[in-house]
């Protein structure tokens, strides 16, 4: 089970790009942390599916599904020998990856360029985004107060994208500002989002009752699971590095952008681990077909919101 999101609350007029896709969450799609057999099947289905075509997964039915992961795993299989190997399998992930973010990056492209310039301003963005209640300063929004705290943060993530300070971003800043995840230069805006996100009493850290609050809210009665309590033994032994009791700025940073970890990489050992009957180290149609709830929930699907009809060059 991730963690969960923090959506802001914007009228669908009013803003061009879903909140969601906006949030910087402090686990990347494809995170770090330790696999929960019992937690991790939408994990999994994101990482081999992608995220709009595990939703796709989702609503057919199990003939389909089968007749629909046969075609994908046939281009996964780069050398046509019937097997999967990690190589391709890893490939296969970066490239949905990739592939999610162009998409991604071009579906909002000429809802902000209005000019047509090949070019965003951060006025074109911002008026785009919330023209229509810049003049009354959000009077008429009911959460004013989140309003303005969203455009104060798009306004420096965007000044951050922007590294040659024109004012304008060009496709790869502009993907900067959409993805900072991406980029090293935006490694500083990333972290400060982070801890604002899950930073409630507002001291500029996180604590661990806010660690464990922006992953698991307990409904009445509920007992927290396994899984919670060894999120709260990583916070302790390995996220609290200083062992003062809270997760700085620097922490937080080793914790989300662990620099050298390759997600693609590790998600392909888990996929194969998890669905490798013979434990040979490669994957047959069989062996995915005889693992569907895994792989109907994972990444090979999912990202750019593949379709199998399509015919991109891998």
């Amino acid at each position: 089970m991730l963690p969960s999101f923090i959506w802001f609350c914007l009228l669908a007029a009013a803003v061009a790009v879903p909140a969601q896709e906006k949030r910087i969450h402090h686990q990347a799609d494809l995170s770090d942390r330790a696999h929960d057999d019992a937690h991790d099947f939408q994990y999994d289905h994101e990482a081999f599916l992608g995220k709009e075509e595990a939703k796709t997964f989702d609503q057919l039915s199990p003939e389909e599904s089968k007749a629909r992961l046969a075609k994908i795993v046939d281009r996964i299989d780069t050398d046509k020998d019937g097997y999967i190997s990690h190589a391709e399998l890893h490939y296969w992930i970066r490239h949905r990856q990739r592939r999610y973010i162009e998409e991604n990056v071009n579906k909002h492209w000429h809802d902000y360029d209005k000019n047509q310039d090949d070019r965003i301003g951060w006025e074109e963005y911002k008026n785009t985004t919330y023209g229509y209640y810049l003049g009354e300063e959000f009077d008429d929004v009911e959460d004013k107060a989140t309003y303005k705290s969203m455009l104060t943060r798009d306004e420096r993530r965007f000044k951050a994208a922007d590294r040659d300070r024109d004012g304008v971003a060009t496709r790869e800043e502009f993907t900067a500002f959409l993805h900072p995840e991406e980029f090293d230069h935006m490694r500083d805006v990333v972290v400060q989002e982070t801890v604002e996100d899950i930073d409630k009493d507002g001291d500029g850290k996180i604590n661990l009752n806010e660690y464990i609050g922006d992953m698991f809210s307990p409904e009445d009665g509920e007992s927290e699971p396994d899984w919670v309590q060894t999120e709260r033994k990583h916070f302790s032994e390995f996220r609290d590095t200083n062992k003062d009791g809270y997760l700085d700025g620097s922490e937080v940073a080793h914790w989300i952008l662990p620099g050298e970890v390759d997600h693609a990489d590790n998600e392909a050992k888990h996929l194969i681990h998890e669905t490798d009957t013979d434990k040979d180290g490669r994957l047959t149609l069989l062996e995915m077909l005889e693992h569907m709830e895994n792989i109907s929930i994972s990444s090979i699907t999912d990202y750019g919101g593949m379709k199998v009809e399509d015919h991109d060059e891998l």
